[in-house]
C-alpha cells in the first residue's frame, strides 16, 4: 500500500477521514458528547488545524486508496506555539464549545502527563471503515516509526481504545499509564516507543 506525505491539497481528504473515525472514538465521543452533527464539526476542525499545525509543525502522511492519514507533532513542538493556538481556537471552540468545561479538564488530563523529551507525537491517525483491518494503519506508521528509528528518536501517543492500544503494541509502543477522562470519561493510555 502506497502512503506519501501529505500536502496542504490533501487538507479535505484528511479532514473529512479523520472526522469520520474520530466521531466513533470513545476520547472524542465523550468531548463532543451526543451530537448529531458530530463529524461535520470534527471535519470543520481538521480543516482548520491540518493545514496550520500538523503539516506546518510536523508530518502529515496519507494514503489515497484506501483513504487514510496519520498526522505527526515533531519533537519540540507540543504544545503548539501561541501564535497557532489563537489561530486555531475559534474551530476548537465551535467543535467543542458546547461543553467548555468538560473540554478544558480533558484537555488539562491528557496534557498533564505528555512527555518533555524530545519525541515524535503521533496526535491522530484514521482511515476510512472499509479499509479497517487491511493493514492501512500500519501503512500509515511505517515511515515515521522508520524514521524515529533512523534518527534515535522516540514516539509518543494516546491510545483512545483497546482495539488501538493493541494496534500500537504490534508496532514497538509500550503502555506506560492507563487514565480517565475526568467526569466519568473513558480510560485511555499513554504509549511511548523507544527506537529499535
Amino acid at each position: 500500500m502506497a502512503v506519501r506525505r501529505a500536502t496542504q491539497d490533501d487538507t479535505p481528504r484528511i479532514a473529512a477521514v479523520l472526522a469520520e473515525a474520530f466521531s466513533h472514538d470513545p476520547p472524542m465521543r465523550w468531548f463532543m458528547a451526543v451530537s448529531p452533527r458530530r463529524t461535520e464539526r470534527l471535519r470543520r476542525l481538521f480543516m482548520t488545524l491540518v493545514p496550520r499545525f500538523y503539516i506546518s509543525h510536523g508530518e502529515a502522511w496519507v494514503s489515497d486508496e484506501p483513504l487514510g492519514a496519520a498526522l505527526w507533532v515533531e519533537p519540540g513542538s507540543w504544545p503548539a506555539p501561541a501564535r497557532t493556538q489563537l489561530a486555531t481556537a475559534p474551530a476548537l471552540l465551535r467543535a467543542f464549545g458546547p461543553h467548555p468545561r468538560r473540554a478544558i479538564a480533558g484537555v488539562r488530563t491528557i496534557e498533564r502527563g505528555h512527555p518533555h523529551e524530545p519525541h515524535w507525537y503521533l496526535d491522530y491517525i484514521g482511515v476510512e471503515p472499509a479499509a479497517r483491518s487491511r493493514g492501512t494503519g500500519a501503512a500509515l506508521l511505517a515511515p515515521m516509526l522508520e524514521r524515529c528509528d533512523a534518527e534515535r528518536v522516540p514516539a509518543y501517543l494516546n491510545a483512545g481504545s483497546s482495539r488501538s492500544r493493541d494496534l500500537y503494541a504490534r508496532h514497538g509502543f509500550e503502555v506506560t499509564q492507563r487514565y480517565e477522562l475526568p467526569f466519568g470519561g473513558p480510560p485511555l493510555w499513554r504509549m511511548w516507543r523507544e527506537p529499535s
